[in-house]
């Protein structure tokens, strides 16, 4: 089929030699060989010469078959739900209980369908009677006997007759010995069978008879399962679909006669839906798709939760991957989560928390790791906190510091059952047990770090904490989990605001190596809600429905939204439903375990059962109170200014730290120049580039300021004698 392009090129090259005024007649052969081997013009230094951009298309291009071999993709001998352990058995248990379930239906059911063949029975014998005599009759024929009496073809119509004749008389032969078989059968058996065989034999006559006097429009037998019904995915749906966006390139490709869209695999099963897979037109990215889900899904003809449009990461940004359920995902029946009745967690192994489109379970490793959860209101974003802190409950080494700002008591089911801190609501008596926590808990960082560096390299090689290490009591390098609700309320508090800040941002940066996780949730997913220093080094990340794109990336990580990593798409309706960045892979959508508050009572109740078998309920849970502390017992800015001399103006900041751990070894040891700038931070002070010269050489490091420490000091004070 030729190209319309083609035709405008051939149109213009009868103009160029029409308007040529010699009518020269051009050897198309020599032209070619003479242009082949003429030297390359780009090189030409003749300005009126003609630059050809493009080089000759050499005779063989790309790789040969073994290149091509190498770089093929080979589809899997073992199919995945095969090669899992876990998937086989849930595709097992699913047959099984169908199965079940099916004979369960119809052996209920049995003296029904017995009754109904009964009562059709009458109607059977009728219709096996007359079709008996219409076949003896040979009525079959009657119509082309017919045809020649129309037609008035006396040949044929006697030809016809006599074969009929014949036919009659073979079939009436055969009919009336059938007949005399049958009753002598039926005498016979009714005198010398025993009475099992004679009642056997009449209820099979019976059904047989009401099968054939079954209607059409009353099926005897109805369906135990209704399968839902999903129509097949094929490329002609495809592509009215993707016509259907909106998009000019694929209108216009579509609109010459192309596809707009090139399938590069076959499209199939996958899952409990369809998978098709190819490449977008040039300059159409995956996003375009994504931007315009709600139109593909009428496109489709499907509901929106069927629909998910995905990029691929390693491909480029045109190369989409379109799955189609068989069902909403929000509404489709997911398998049993295995931790809703029994079992325990370690918490430095994997542990499944929700599953994908395609009903495969997605897990999540809650150490050496800082998450965000972000979401508008109303979308789940607390009940999927509470799931991650059920998984860590189960965890009977790890101390949970749970804190629910919005004060609903949603938290309150892990909470009281064991957490070891645990407070609800915004009132300054809760801030100011949540502060006193934090301070204890970073203190309980710098310890840990000491520890951590003071033990044996083969007992701990990679300088950070182990499930074994966590085992051992003595050591006091237990899992720590600290989760925040609506975490907003802590970082935006007029008076300690900053310290919650500087706080969590240490924690976020250093506690996952000594064994200390970070989850913060909010539901205003901005800079001042979630500070760019959490959220730029948290590594696991969840974010449900949000409205925008700024929300959006403070969420799942700059420029997401960009590369199609969109929350904005999910619908109202998808509760639950989020990306997932984590566990060293792309971001997946994923559908987490729904527990409501009577389940969460009964996981949390077995998980302090299993925490006072080994002793280590402590805290909250068992109605300890903290101690009360007010605030450090020392000044920061105070100690710095007294171990930085007014002669020595600006000073590295590892000088300061190593004076201040001789000033105050038990408070300030173990500290580093990071945590320096970090603990200054709230006060007003930043470090700066200090030069200094070493070995004749000039060496650049980050220091203070003393002139910054005398400032920020008076200032304060100046505020406190205000007040």
């Amino acid at each position: 089929m030729k190209h319309p392009d083609d035709d405008s090129e051939l149109f213009n090259r009868l103009e160029a030699e029409m308007a040529d005024p010699q009518g020269t007649v051009v050897d198309l052969g020599k032209a070619r060989a003479a242009r082949e081997s003429a030297p390359d013009e780009t090189e030409s230094d003749d300005p009126t010469v003609t630059v050809m951009v493009d080089r000759p298309i050499p005779t063989a291009t790309g790789p040969g078959y073994l290149g091509r071999l190498a770089a093929a993709k080979r589809r899997d001998v073992v199919p995945l739900w095969l090669r899992s352990l876990a998937e086989l058995k849930t595709a097992t248990g699913w047959v099984a209980r169908h199965y079940a379930h099916s004979a369960g239906y119809h052996l209920l059911r049995t003296p029904v369908y017995a009754a109904r063949l009964a009562f059709q029975a009458p109607t059977g014998a009728a219709r096996f009677v007359g079709g008996t005599l219409r076949w003896v009759a040979d009525r079959e024929g009657e119509p082309v006997r017919l045809a020649a009496v129309r037609r008035e073809d006396a040949a044929e119509y006697l030809k016809l007759s006599r074969q009929r004749d014949g036919r009659v008389r073979l079939r009436t032969l055969v009919a009336v010995l059938g007949m005399f078989v049958g009753l002598g059968s039926a005498l016979a058996m009714y005198v010398l069978a025993p009475d099992w065989l004679q009642a056997v034999s009449a209820s099979a006559v019976l059904m047989a008879l009401g099968a054939a006097g079954r209607r059409a429009d009353a099926p005897v037998v109805h369906r135990a399962v209704e399968l839902p019904k999903a129509v097949k995915l094929t490329s002609d749906i495809v592509l009215r679909a993707l016509g259907s966006l909106g998009i000019p390139a694929i209108n216009q490709a579509q609109g010459k006669g192309r596809d707009g869209f090139e399938f590069t695999a076959p499209i199939t099963r996958d899952g409990p839906g369809w998978r098709a897979e190819g490449n977008l037109p040039y300059g159409v990215t995956v996003t375009d798709v994504i931007e315009r889900r709600d139109r593909l899904a009428s496109g489709l003809r499907r509901p929106l939760g069927c629909v998910w449009p995905e990029a691929v990461p390693d491909e480029h940004t045109g190369h989409l991957v379109l799955w189609v359920g068989d069902q909403d995902m929000n509404k489709a029946k997911k398998p049993a989560w295995p931790l809703a009745k029994a079992g325990t967690v370690d918490l430095f192994k994997p542990v499944a928390y929700g599953t994908d489109q395609r009903g495969r379970w997605v897990e999540v490793t809650l150490m050496y790791i800082a998450g965000v959860i972000g979401a508008i209101p109303r979308m789940g974003k607390t009940f999927l906190l509470r799931l991650l802190l059920l998984i860590a409950a189960l965890d009977p080494r790890a101390e949970l510091h749970t804190y629910d700002m919005k004060g609903t008591g949603d938290l309150d089911p892990v909470g009281n059952a064991v957490s070891h801190r645990h407070a609800a609501g915004d009132d300054d008596e809760s801030i100011a047990y949540a502060l006193a926590d934090w301070r204890a808990v970073r203190e309980e960082l710098r310890r840990r770090v000491k520890v951590i560096r003071s033990l044996p390299r083969d007992i701990c090689p990679e300088n950070k904490v182990t499930s074994a290490l966590a085992d051992k009591r003595s050591l006091g390098l237990h899992p720590i989990l600290i989760a925040v609700d609506e975490c907003q309320v802590l970082f935006e508090h007029s008076d300690h605001g900053k310290e919650f800040e500087e706080i969590a941002t240490d924690l976020v940066k250093r506690g996952p190596a000594t064994g200390i996780v970070f989850l913060a949730a909010t539901q205003r997913p901005d800079a001042k809600s979630l500070p760019t220093g959490i959220s730029a080094n948290a590594s696991a990340r969840w974010c449900l429905k949000v409205m925008g794109q700024t929300e959006n990336d403070m969420v799942l990580g700059t420029s997401a939204y960009k590369r199609g990593i969109r929350a904005t798409m999910f619908a109202w309706g998808d509760k639950g439903i989020h990306y997932f960045i984590g566990e060293g892979s792309d971001a997946r959508i994923v559908a987490s375990v729904y527990v409501d508050g009577p389940g969460a009572d009964l996981i949390a109740a077995r998980a302090r059962k299993a925490r006072e078998k080994a002793g280590l309920l402590s805290g909250y849970a068992l109605g300890e109170a903290p101690e009360v502390v007010t605030g450090p017992a020392y000044d920061l800015l105070s100690d710095v200014l007294a171990v930085v001399p007014a002669k020595e103006t600006k000073v590295w900041s590892e000088t300061v730290v190593a004076r201040l751990a001789e000033l105050r070894p038990e408070v300030y040891d173990g500290w580093d120049p990071e945590g320096l700038t970090a603990a200054l931070k709230p006060h007003g002070v930043s470090t700066i580039q200090v030069g200094r010269r070493v070995n004749g050489k000039v060496v650049n490091r980050r220091g203070i300021d003393r002139s910054h420490l005398t400032t920020a000091i008076t200032e304060r004070d100046g505020n406190r004698d205000a007040g």
